[in-house]
């Protein structure tokens, strides 16, 4: 089984001892046979009951610039890290549903810079401030991405790629989850940074959940990760720079507004 970091070329056995922890406590607790990868997931290459386009918005101008992330306020604009250059804002259509929008910002000399948007979905049960394992729902927050991976090889990511067949999902979960960790980005929601996607620690424990990541979609709500169709999350992954110390702000857009 091929585990490596590609960024680095670093093998990674440690991540294949840890795959199955990191599924089943992670994206892979309860609500696989509902469709999902577990305390976070979702699927495939965008199809699903939603048709998600994996390009750009109508509309989007890298050229528009902006003063600030649209739609988010004070309380979560100030957790974003002054080095933040890029972010993934993840806008929820509201605190019990699993709709939602991801839209990638740049941060240049004039402004900010709208990059991309695409539809979404987020935990079946919406989102918390206090998320728990098997809660389903996402975790309102600001949190960086440091790492990426999956099934498939890499697709050109800048941030460092776990390429390994450990992401893939149990046979017993449902079918159309078999491709939703074909690509995945971590968020660094109760995780280590600058580890492999597949590391099962839990810095803050197992209670509060983890193994949150962006990844793609199957259509309909996940456990606590975010999902959009393959084409956009490898527009990201060939997007996110370490440089610019990329982070998701995420939650509905009532929270993020607060």
């Amino acid at each position: 089984m091929d585990v490596m970091r590609t960024a680095g070329g670093a093998v990674r056995a440690a991540a294949v001892a840890a795959t199955v922890t990191v599924l089943l406590a992670g994206c892979g607790a309860g609500g696989a046979a509902d469709g999902d990868g577990g305390d976070g997931g979702a699927k495939g290459d965008g199809a699903g009951a939603r048709k998600h386009p994996g390009g750009p918005a109508g509309g989007a101008s890298a050229a528009t610039r902006l003063d600030g992330v649209p739609g988010v306020g004070g309380a979560l604009r100030s957790r974003i890290p002054a080095d933040s250059r890029q972010v993934v804002a993840v806008y929820g259509a509201g605190v019990n549903s699993p709709d939602a929008t991801v839209v990638l910002y740049e941060k240049g000399g004039a402004g900010w810079d709208r990059k991309g948007s695409w539809p979404a979905h987020n935990g079946r049960r919406g989102w918390t401030a206090d998320h728990h394992e098997n809660d389903q729902r996402s975790p309102i927050g600001v949190f960086r991405l440091t790492d990426a991976g999956g099934v498939l090889p890499d697709p050109g990511a800048r941030l460092p790629y776990t390429h390994s067949a450990a992401f893939t999902p149990p046979s017993y979960w449902s079918k159309n989850t078999r491709h939703d960790f074909d690509y995945v980005v971590a968020i660094d929601y109760n995780r280590v940074a600058g580890t492999s996607p597949l590391d099962p620690t839990r810095p803050q424990g197992q209670s509060k959940g983890g193994g949150v990541w962006l990844h793609l979609d199957h259509g309909t709500g996940t456990s606590a990760c975010v999902s959009v169709a393959k084409s956009a999350m490898a527009t990201l992954l060939r997007a996110l720079d370490p440089a610019r110390h990329p982070v998701v702000v995420m939650g509905d857009r009532a929270h993020l507004a607060g």
